[in-house]
C-alpha cells in the first residue's frame, strides 16, 4: 500500500516504531466495548506484525490524524476458504468514527486484496461492536459459520469479483449498455 488519505487522515503502511501505540489503541478501543485484551491469544499478530502479516504476503495499515495513531486495519492470507484473507485488527479509537472513515478504510482493503488476486474475504467481530456489525453488513458481507476467535460472536465472508470479470462487466456496460442492464 502506498500511503493515502481520507479527510485529514493518513493511511500508511505499519512500520516497527508503530508497534507500541498500535497495541495500546487495539487495547483501549476492545477495553472501550467489554472485550479483553489477549497479548498471548487473539492479539499476539498485533506484537508480532512482520511474522503474521509481512511475512505471509499480508499488509498492516495504521490511520494517523495530525501525526496520532487514531486506528489500524489489516488482512492476511487464510486457509479457510479459496484463495481467501481474513481482514483483521479494524479499529477506530471513538473521536475517528462516525465520519465514514471506516467504510473508506474497508473498500481500501477490499481494493488491495483483489489487487492481489484474493477471491475470499472473511471477517470475525462481536454483536457488541455494533458499528462494525452494521459497516459489513451493509458492505456486502454474508453471515458465516465458523468462529474461531473466543471473543467474536460473529463471522461474515465476501466473496469478490475477479479482476478480469470486473474489468469485462466494465467493458460491457460502456461498450453494450442495454446488454449489462440484464
Amino acid at each position: 500500500m502506498m500511503q493515502t488519505g481520507y479527510r485529514d487522515f493518513c493511511i500508511r503502511p505499519w512500520s516497527s516504531s508503530d508497534r507500541t501505540a498500535a497495541a495500546a489503541l487495539i487495547r483501549s478501543v476492545l477495553a472501550e466495548y467489554g472485550l479483553p485484551w489477549e497479548p498471548t491469544g487473539a492479539d499476539r499478530d498485533v506484537l508480532l506484525v512482520e511474522d503474521f502479516y509481512l511475512a505471509t504476503g499480508g499488509e498492516f495499515w495504521v490511520i494517523e490524524r495530525q501525526g496520532k495513531l487514531v486506528g489500524t486495519a489489516a488482512y492476511y492470507p487464510i486457509t479457510r476458504g479459496k484463495n481467501a484473507v481474513e481482514i483483521r485488527k479494524m479499529y477506530l479509537v471513538a473521536d475517528a468514527r462516525g465520519q465514514g472513515l471506516g467504510r473508506y478504510v474497508l473498500g481500501q482493503l477490499e481494493q488491495a486484496i483483489a489487487l492481489r488476486g484474493f477471491e475470499q474475504i472473511w471477517v470475525e467481530t462481536a454483536s457488541v461492536l455494533k458499528e462494525a456489525v452494521k459497516l459489513y453488513e451493509s458492505s456486502g458481507y454474508q453471515p458465516a459459520d465458523g468462529v474461531e476467535t473466543t471473543r467474536c460472536d460473529r463471522i461474515y465472508v465476501k466473496y469478490l469479483q475477479s479482476q478480469i470479470s470486473r474489468f469485462i462487466g466494465r467493458f460491457l456496460h460502456v461498450r453494450c449498455p442495454l446488454l449489462s442492464a440484464n
